[in-house]
């Protein structure tokens, strides 16, 4: 990839004509070295939330070296981009022909499951192998959580005990999971499911040799800035030396919007503006789905070459590029009130959930990949940031 200072060094050498997703590798690295110094187990990163082959290579090069598969594509691809690196496949439901395949022909041995059906076919797929390493996933509230993605997997508290039972025997490592939801502001969420947890081993009275706390750990985005991160791992930390597994039991996270939201941002042209409306080149087909259909807030800035843009800010809406009248961030975004054709928007923390989201529709989509140096929103990982994490831990306590 091409590598500039800043967006305003790219844009006067680059076509714009179509969005660029404005890399930021050293604030990948950062995140992962955090990650890799501050969580005291394995770090699996959530493929889905940005698969692309440079992120992959990055994370392993800086110590992430487990991965949460939820396909067989990101299987393959970090298989095929991180030699030797670990892979669990981490999606609770999956067809027989996929775990056949993850276990024969990629080595993989950890499967997560949420129910006996699940596991019985993955016994059954793998041949009844036993080597495995079955996660259970278990169903907990996802209070506290910006974005809560509970209901669709997890067992119940109920079914837990029993289903711990029935598979202890078959597999080598026995684990337990559990997903806080995402963007979780409340770093004491964690405990508190993990208290859930100890209480279901003590029910069913088997040993645990894994214990996954999932994803789901914060980033800053405008009106959503998180306690410091240091709160999180020492809060999981905590309850996990509390709980009921053996002296030996590994602890294990899956962090994947923390480790890559920071590392990149849209670079998005403005074909019209009209009133308050102002036409891009991306949109809810493209990196901009979270911001379109969930009412997710992003932080802007406008790029522009030559004159500087007006100072007063003005409330606009953003359309884009598709037909589709439902292609629009309501906003209201916040822009120099002066925003004409030929601007460009950058839209920051899309890192996570922003390329990964983008269709084919109406032949638009598809951003290009290239390099800038510059840090423009401040990191959560920052020594910056770890000062005034200081400060408000100091003036919480006082």
């Amino acid at each position: 990839m091409t590598s500039y200072d800043t967006p305003w060094d790219l844009v006067r050498h680059e076509d714009t004509d179509r969005p660029i997703a404005c890399n930021r590798p050293h604030l990948l690295r950062q995140a992962a070295q955090w990650f890799s110094t501050n969580f005291k187990g394995h770090a699996l990163y959530a493929v889905k939330a940005n698969p692309s082959a440079w992120v992959l290579k990055e994370l392993y090069a800086n110590g992430i070296t487990h991965f949460d598969a939820a396909s067989m594509r990101e299987v393959e691809a970090v298989a095929r981009l991180c030699p030797n690196a670990e892979i669990a496949f981490m999606h609770p439901v999956k067809s027989r022909k996929a775990i056949t395949s993850a276990y024969f022909d990629y080595g993989v041995r950890t499967f997560s499951f949420d129910c006996m059906e699940e596991a019985e076919k993955i016994f059954a797929a793998t041949g009844e192998a036993e080597d495995l390493t079955l996660v259970l996933r278990v169903g907990v509230s996802n209070q506290g959580a910006e974005m809560p993605i509970d209901g669709k997997f997890g067992a119940n508290a109920t079914d837990t005990p029993d289903i711990l039972r029935a598979v202890r025997p078959y597999a080598e490592r026995l684990g337990m999971s559990f997903h806080p939801g995402s963007q979780c502001m409340d770093p004491y969420a964690w405990s508190v499911h993990c208290e859930h947890l100890s209480r279901l081993i003590l029910e069913a009275d088997v040993a645990v040799d894994i214990i996954d706390v999932g994803g789901g750990f914060p980033v800053a985005y405008p009106g959503k800035e998180p306690p410091p991160m240091h709160l999180f791992t020492d809060a999981i930390h905590e309850a996990f030396a509390a709980m009921p597994v053996a002296k030996d039991a590994e602890l294990w996270c899956e962090p994947g919007r923390a480790l890559v939201a920071e590392s990149s941002s849209i670079l998005t042209e403005v074909t019209l503006v009209r009133g308050n409306s102002v036409y891009i080149n991306d949109g809810a087909f493209g990196t901009l789905y979270d911001a379109a259909h969930c009412d997710w807030t992003y932080p802007t800035r406008l790029i522009r070459n030559g004159s500087k843009p007006s100072k007063r800010l003005k409330a606009f809406r953003l359309f884009g590029p598709t037909c589709d009248s439902s292609d629009v961030v309501q906003g209201p975004i916040f822009l120099p009130e002066d925003i004409e054709e030929g601007d460009v928007i950058e839209i920051g923390m899309l890192g996570a959930y922003g390329v990964t989201m983008q269709t084919r529709f109406n032949g638009y989509g598809e951003a290009r990949d290239l390099i800038t140096n510059d840090t423009p929103w401040q990191s959560v990982f920052s020594k910056k940031q770890v000062l005034a994490d200081a400060d408000w831990y100091s003036t919480s306590k006082e």
